[in-house]
């Protein structure tokens, strides 16, 4: 790792990145982010930089300058290959020139050619971008300023490189600050980096500012998560086209965002399904062994995920099927197909779950997924895939073409483990797989998040929702993004729409399945335009890659065409700046310099602790494969295993029809000896109603912190309870308290 940036001398000389200074404008579910880089180069040659630019996946560049000395260079975009070549004249005629272009591999890397900069000379970049803001499960919109890009596993024969260097090397600073305005009040923002307190702007609450608070070393993702009152209220946003574009262009048109965020009536919710086919997908990459950042000691990603799992499948439903597939540079499955849950199933997979470790290699994901997509789906068992990845593969476009093409069939939820997560890849199987997103980072923990998850995949969807226009005469409305199919409890949907023709002021109501909505709210600044226009760009670039070399170039022309009409970037454009005001010959060779994206897994302790055991077992080793030293790390040098949570005690003891059986084990759970257990029982009561209540009462008295990890197999221990029609459950809670020192109330029990 320290070798491959290019640019740490043994002095550990400064790359020549200053400073970092963030804008960021919210509004509604959409954001605009500024971003200003400040270089210098300190050498005493001219030096061609390139940085590698992290984005969200869904983010759309949208203006990109530079400041050298005196002069201001303004960048335009065109077709990559056009882009290329004049940079690359530039360069060759000693002009200085800039590039910014999408990775072909991945959405969310882009690498930037600083070009020819002189000796002690400054530049200053700006870039510009708009994103769509990933709905949480609790409500929160979540907004990432992406810094860590862990090195990324490449498969065989991919081109990009990302390179990493340790977190407090790190020589540049950050600030950011953000404006939030809504047509709903503002009720908290929260973030995983230290912020100064929210301002309101004004009485209402529904404008504010935040920013972080100094003292920042870019060693972390800088998260924002966003709270609004009211946050299943649907909203619309309309702006103005622009002024100097053409009526009837994309750009020129007026162009309205509506966001739908419905919640259903109690009376729909309390139909949870108990059926489905349940896949879950599992990172097991040399990857999976490290820590979160901030997670409890001990406490590996691969070893969480172990948890979460157990959890995951006490609280299946019976009658649904599941199966467990497991990934690296080859995967594994638990069953040939999906099996029937049962007890001994479930049995059978927990033993497999238990031995899963970090040894599988690299990230490939497409191949299993592949084979998922290959079993034919089981009838009246709708299919849902749950996937957990640290997200560091270089194919992020094919494995979401993947997904698409099998939207019909199936929903996806994705959880992005740690601060390298591709945002692109996470997001994009959640989107195309009509499921919900999740990202864990710092101290999260995974199990209350992918629950939340498991609970929407457990609800019903609505089906067959539509969006009706009612319009004033002479105005149409073309709708931008791809046709809505379903909506659950949770799930946020953006639809945007191009109105041509004469609208003026009046306001028109806009209806759908669930309630009409008039809404007209003048925005400035175009985010809903290069949103608009980015929602279109990606589903032609997706259709031109299903067709590619069977047509004559039209789709392609016809993106290249509107990603230059709306400045929007696309993965076949490029913006392209050249300072053509000195033509001043630049003197002295090209040095070229690759400046990192920080990583925090080598910050010091890590790399050194790394080093000493590979200087420790090098007798025994002759393998240099970094994912075997990871293994090795984590299996000899960390303390022994800490005691299992007593939570996770007390779930690995339930079967999977809901109940308990009374025994030492389960006594050992509560606290208690066998006796102190058994004794209490009320004559007329079976063992395992008994047994099943008071782990109820357990969990109710000393978890609740922890409720929604094992609320839905509650609900399960408790139907199964009201199928035994039991007698005195009544007496059975009073002793049950008694014996746990608790005071828990029948009712709050479900009982």
């Amino acid at each position: 790792v320290m070798s491959c940036c290019g640019l740490l001398t043994a002095e550990k000389e400064p790359v020549p990145l200053k400073s970092i200074e963030v804008e960021l404008e919210v509004r509604d579910h959409v954001a605009t982010l500024v971003s200003t880089l400040l270089y210098e180069n300190k050498e005493d040659k001219p030096i061609e930089a390139v940085f590698v630019f992290p984005l969200p996946g869904d983010a759309a560049v949208c203006h990109f300058s530079a400041v050298i000395g005196q002069t201001q260079i303004v960048a335009e975009v065109k077709e990559k290959q056009q882009a290329r070549e004049e940079y690359d004249d530039a360069l060759s005629s000693g002009q200085q020139a800039f590039l910014l272009e999408e990775s072909d591999q991945s959405p969310d890397i882009f690498s930037l050619s600083v070009g020819s900069l002189p000796p002690g000379e400054s530049a200053s970049i700006r870039l510009e971008y708009v994103t769509e803001l990933a709905v949480q499960a609790d409500d929160g919109l979540r907004f990432c300023l992406p810094a860590v890009l862990n090195p990324r596993y490449q498969p065989q024969g991919a081109s990009v490189q990302v390179t990493s260097v340790p977190a407090s090397l790190v020589p540049y600073s950050l600030s950011f600050s953000a404006r939030v305005s809504c047509p709903r009040p503002i009720s908290k923002v929260e973030s995983s980096s230290s912020l100064d307190p929210l301002q309101y702007l004004n009485a209402e609450k529904t404008q504010a500012t935040v920013k972080l608070a100094a003292g920042h070393k870019f060693d972390r993702d800088v998260e924002l998560l966003i709270y609004y009152t009211d946050a299943h209220q649907p909203t619309a946003v309309v702006e103005a086209g622009q002024a100097s574009a053409k009526p009837g262009t994309l750009m020129g048109d007026q162009m309205l965002m509506l966001s739908l965020y419905p919640e259903f009536p109690p009376a729909v919710m309390s139909s949870v399904t108990s059926c489905g086919e349940i896949i879950f997908l599992l990172d097991r990459s040399g990857s999976m062994d490290f820590h979160t950042s901030g997670s409890k000691q001990g406490e590996s990603r691969i070893s969480s995920a172990r948890d979460t799992l157990l959890l995951l499948l006490k609280s299946l439903p019976m009658g649904c099927y599941f199966n467990i597939y497991s990934f690296g540079s080859t995967y594994e499955h638990v069953f040939p197909k999906s099996v029937e849950y049962s007890e001994k199933m479930m049995e059978e997979a927990l033993k497999k779950v238990e031995e899963m470790t970090a040894n599988l290699g690299g990230t490939e994901i497409l191949e299993p997924l592949e084979h998922i997509y290959s079993q034919p789906c089981i009838p009246n068992q709708p299919r849902q895939l749950f996937v957990f990845t640290d997200g560091e593969v270089e194919n992020t476009k094919e494995v979401i073409n993947l997904v698409k093409k099998n939207s019909g069939s199936h929903r996806c939820f994705s959880f992005g483990i740690g601060e390298g997560a591709s945002t692109a890849l996470i997001n994009g199987l959640a989107k195309e797989g009509g499921g919900h997103a999740q990202f864990i980072t710092g101290a999260d923990r995974m199990q209350p998040k992918v629950m939340q998850s498991l609970r929407f995949a457990l609800q019903p969807a609505v089906q067959d929702v539509s969006v009706t226009w009612d319009l004033p005469k002479g105005v149409s409305v073309t709708v931008l993004s791809p046709p809505l199919t379903a909506l659950f409890q949770g799930q946020r949907s953006l639809i945007y729409a191009q109105i041509s023709g004469q609208v003026g002021g009046e306001l028109f109501p806009v209806s759908y399945s669930y309630e009409s909505l008039t809404l007209f709210i003048p925005v400035c600044r175009l985010t809903v335009h290069r949103l608009g226009a980015q929602t279109l760009i990606r589903s032609l670039e997706m259709e031109e890659r299903e067709h590619r070399g069977q047509q004559d170039g039209g789709l392609k022309e016809k993106v290249v065409e509107l990603s230059v009409q709306s400045g929007v970037s696309s993965s076949f454009t490029a913006f392209i700046a050249v300072n053509k005001s000195d033509g001043k010959e630049i003197q002295g060779p090209l040095v070229r310099i690759n400046i990192p994206a920080s990583s925090e897994y080598f910050s010091k302790g890590y790399l050194k602790t790394l080093q000493i055991n590979i200087a420790d077992y090098s007798s025994k080793m002759m393998y240099s494969d970094c994912f075997i030293f990871a293994i090795l790390f984590s299996e000899t040098c960390l303390p022994e295993q800490p005691l299992r949570d007593p939570l996770l005690q007390l779930v690995s003891l339930q079967k999977a029809s809901g109940c308990w059986l009374l025994d030492a084990a389960l006594a050992a759970a509560l606290g208690k000896t066998s006796e102190e257990v058994e004794k209490p029982k009320p004559a007329s009561v079976n063992q395992e109603v008994w047994a099943t209540i008071l782990a109820l009462i357990w969990l109710h008295g000393f978890k609740t912190d922890a409720k929604e990890e094992w609320e839905l197999l509650a609900m399960k221990a408790v139907s199964w309870i009201h199928a035994q029609h039991a007698p005195c459950v009544t007496e059975c809670v009073e002793a049950g308290n008694e014996v746990l020192g608790c005071s828990v109330e029948k009712d709050s029990l479900g009982l």
